[in-house]
């Protein structure tokens, strides 16, 4: 871990985390002694340092019940629209400085941790993250989350609590190895278990159609327990929860084999039913087909759907009863958003509760379905759409499956009318794909079901319009949006990057904290040499943070002034971390051919997990810390150029690297990324990006103008051209001598001296079956790569375009995000009211 401050510093990091007062400071101190004295120590005489970060989480987590217990006191009485956020992850990372910093107290909790001989940034790195993601997709659930409370939307979020989280990383000999991710170890202080509301989930059995209607029967029962966490707003007092299911089985699960006397077999086997809520399958951007997934996707729609029609049931003035029999109103009192298609059986389900059990008429029952539910997609890749087997429904959910073929059946009576004869057209846009293996397509199923459909990028979004679900736009062009991705400022700025958000607060004052839009009035500083001098210092202070954090952690020894280039995201092949290897391997060769030619010096950084079954990502590691090894330790190269892998990247981690960066790896290939976070992370946090247009950099090219990013590369016409054409690799490799080279050195064995072979299938790829085209964009971006050292050694104009790229990042916060989703599809208003805190009355 870094120094700790001094006196003088720990005083000066005041201005935006708000200044503490006496009171404040002497209550927190005797709240952790309170928790730390009677419910930690109680039975031993030395606390160790896991019992004062609880005592500490404990005295925190006071200050948030008071405020939870009133919110939704607030939402019973007004009984607003609620909206519901269904999500297989979320990546929450760590909660308890998130947390100090949205009630205002991190100040009078640093200085009572100070003045009791503790460092509160030793107790902060005590907390185990919540790993409950992948990556893009679950981490943009937990700042839209943190975004809803902020806005003060009656909001929910809906997920699995998994035992284990995304799977630790350890680097062993160069290659990945996972370690379960045991995050529950040591108790969560954040979450509470709510046992009165378990519910109860069923799977298999069968259908009768009775006189009196359809029934399911001989199902096996999962219940689901769930577990609550407080999501606080930005200083409103706004406390919104995040409910996690667990499974559970029921007492009398498999009691058959014990009245066969086999009651120890009986016990065992609850297991099979706990099992649904051990694990997050560590899949980004890829589908796995397999039961238990399925069942994890039911699982937390049954139980949440639930949960659901509970509280519309009985939200009538603060009254428990179900005063609400009717659902003609559930529309205009829930909202559910399906992040990506893992929640879709939402749709089934939500038609068999209504049909089946309130015996709500099938049409109207479909007409609230859709003016319910509504759909984003996150990915445009084949491979990662989902497509079950009719066969597993079948066995599984025969119900719905039963619905899911009556909802495709009048969908395509209703596409026929419009397109007679048009069989081919029928085919593409069927919820069911013929084949040797039956197939739903999930997608279809999200986008009949739903009202409003929406990409995460304006470029993704006009893909999906113009291609993923080209035939659905054409039949419905009004579903279709745009909303683009933003990432919390609270995190992402103020959390990560203190002294940043202090200086920007000194310009333009706080309110940018919940107003990104505000830092636009940074434009009027670009040329105050003060400023400018203050940005380029706070920047420098985060490297040199970050250096001695590797040291501590990686034994590695870094040069702080070198250019701090870095790639942390998912390892995968449209990602393009290869492209970045290419890179790193011609600057080697460059160095080593002229050793005495001055260059700027660089940091090559490049981290994140691979999937465990994924072999090419696997060996994209594995090249990465190869070519680390061999230029690492060259002494021709010393510190002009070193090239570290970040082992186990993950929310904490990321927390302390964006800050430290200067150069933001954005490289997939065009028309792949659906939107991506990390690069807007970067631009709020005083990076430039070298990035392709694709995703979201083309709105950051926009906003910032595209003169200050570094953009190069094929754009998504010229890809789609050169698959016309035919790629091949072939041509590159003879036209371009420096990747030639580069390509025969991985093939040859240079990186791999004692296994010559290691990398054959790395260069077969590549030159013969790459999706991604990375030799088409090398010669761009090795150019561009060569403006990037150019502009770095003017350090006054690169921080001028670093704080050009901060003014213009306003638009990616999810602030503005979320307030289009709530405007645009879920027809309610953000609301700006203060909830009163505990202390006072209430109106």
């Amino acid at each position: 871990m870094a120094a700790p401050l001094s006196d003088g510093d720990r005083r000066k990091q005041i201005s935006v985390r708000g200044i503490a007062g006496l009171g404040d400071v002497a209550e927190v101190r005797k709240s952790f002694n309170r928790h730390l004295h009677f419910t930690l120590v109680k039975d031993r005489n030395v606390a160790t340092p896991r019992d004062y970060f609880f005592a500490l989480a404990h005295t925190v987590r006071d200050h948030l019940v008071g405020r939870w217990i009133r919110t939704q006191q607030h939402y019973y009485e007004r009984d607003p629209k609620r909206i519901y956020y269904l999500s297989l992850e979320f990546y929450m990372g760590r909660t308890l400085q998130n947390t100090m910093v949205n009630l205002g107290l991190q100040n009078a909790c640093d200085e009572a941790i100070y003045q009791l001989g503790l460092d509160l940034e030793e107790l902060e790195e005590i907390e185990e993250d919540a790993g409950l993601g992948n990556g893009g997709l679950g981490r943009l659930a937990a700042c839209f989350l943190d975004s809803m409370a902020t806005l003060g939307l009656a909001a929910y979020g809906y997920g699995i609590r998994y035992e284990f989280g995304i799977f630790n990383q350890k680097i062993v000999d160069g290659w990945q190895v996972e370690e379960a991710d045991d995050w529950l170890r040591y108790g969560n202080p954040w979450e509470k278990a709510r046992p009165e509301y378990m519910l109860p989930v069923h799977f298999y059995g069968r259908v009768d159609h009775t006189p009196e209607g359809v029934k399911w029967v001989d199902t096996q029962v999962v219940l689901a327990m769930p577990y609550d966490t407080p999501v606080p707003g930005y200083k409103n007092n706004t406390v919104n929860t995040m409910r996690l299911w667990s499974a559970k089985a029921p007492n009398d699960f498999n009691l058959q084999e014990f009245n066969m006397g086999d009651y120890i077999e009986a016990v065992l086997d609850r297991n099979l039913a706990e099992n649904i809520s051990r694990v997050l399958y560590p899949n980004d951007n890829f589908f796995e087909g397999k039961e238990l997934r399925l069942k994890q996707e039911y699982f937390v729609v049954a139980a949440t759907l639930q949960d659901i029609i509970r509280r519309f049931k009985s939200s009538k003035f603060g009254c428990r009863d179900p005063v609400r029999t009717c659902f003609e109103t559930f529309p205009d009192k829930v909202a559910i958003q399906l992040n990506d298609t893992h929640p879709a059986l939402s749709i089934p389900e939500l038609m068999r509760i209504l049909v089946d059990v309130e015996k709500v008429d099938w049409d109207k029952a479909w007409e609230i379905t859709k003016r319910t539910c509504a759909y984003t997609n996150h990915t445009v890749l084949p491979e990662a759409l989902e497509r079950w087997p009719v066969s597993m429904f079948e066995k599984l959910l025969p119900r719905h499956l039963e619905i899911i073929y009556a909802l495709n059946q009048m969908h395509l009576d209703r596409v026929a009318a419009l397109y007679p004869g048009d069989i081919d057209r029928l085919r593409r846009m069927s919820v069911i794909e013929e084949g040797d293996c039956k197939r739903i397509n999930m997608a279809h199923l999200c986008v009949i079901g739903s009202h409003a459909v929406n990409g995460v990028a304006r470029i993704h979004s006009d893909i999906v319009k113009n291609s993923v679900f080209k035939d659905f736009y054409e039949l419905e062009p009004e579903k279709f949006q745009n909303k683009t991705n933003g990432i919390t400022p609270r995190r992402w700025l103020l959390l990560c990057n203190p002294g940043l958000a202090d200086i920007i607060a000194e310009k333009i004052g706080e309110g940018f904290i919940t107003d990104l839009s505000q830092l636009k009035k940074l434009l009027d500083f670009i040329n105050n040499e003060a400023f400018i001098r203050d940005v380029a210092k706070v920047k420098q202070e985060n490297k040199l943070k970050f250096a001695a954090y590797l040291e501590e952690q990686y034994k590695v020894k870094i040069n702080p002034s070198s250019m701090f280039d870095v790639q942390v995201k998912r390892i995968h092949e449209y990602k393009r971390q290869l492209l970045n290897c290419l890179h790193a391997i011609t600057l080697y060769n460059r160095i080593r051919s002229n050793p005495s030619k001055s260059c700027v010096p660089r940091t090559i950084m490049i981290g994140g997990k691979a999937a465990p079954g994924y072999h090419m990502a696997k060996m994209i590691i594995k090249l990465i810390t190869s070519i680390g090894d061999v230029i690492n330790n060259d002494p021709y190269v010393g510190d002009k150029l070193k090239v570290i892998f970040l082992e186990n990247y993950r929310v904490s981690l990321a927390e302390k690297v964006i800050p430290a960066a200067d150069l933001s790896q954005q490289i997939s290939t065009a028309g792949t990324e659906a939107s991506g976070t990390g690069n807007m992370k970067f631009m709020v946090n005083g990076a430039l990006t070298i990035g392709t247009m694709d995703g979201a950099n083309v709105e950051m090219a926009e906003e910032a103008g595209e003169e200050n990013l570094f953009i190069f590369g094929m754009r998504v016409e010229d890809v789609e051209a050169l698959d016309r054409k035919g790629y091949n690799a072939q041509e590159y490799y003879e036209r371009l001598p420096e990747l030639r080279q580069a390509i025969d050195q991985i093939s040859s064995g240079f990186f791999s001296p004692r296994d010559p072979g290691c990398f054959r299938d790395v260069v077969n790829m590549l030159m013969h079956h790459d999706r991604f085209k990375v030799f088409a964009d090398y010669e761009a971006y090795i150019k561009c790569q060569g403006q990037v050292d150019q502009l770095f050694m003017d350090p006054r104009e690169w921080t001028k375009k670093v704080i050009r790229n901060i003014a213009c990042s306003g638009k990616f916060s999810s602030d503005r995000t979320i307030t289009e989703y709530a405007r645009e599809i879920w027809g309610v208003e953000p609301s700006a009211t203060k909830i009163p805190p505990p202390n006072l009355p209430r109106d």
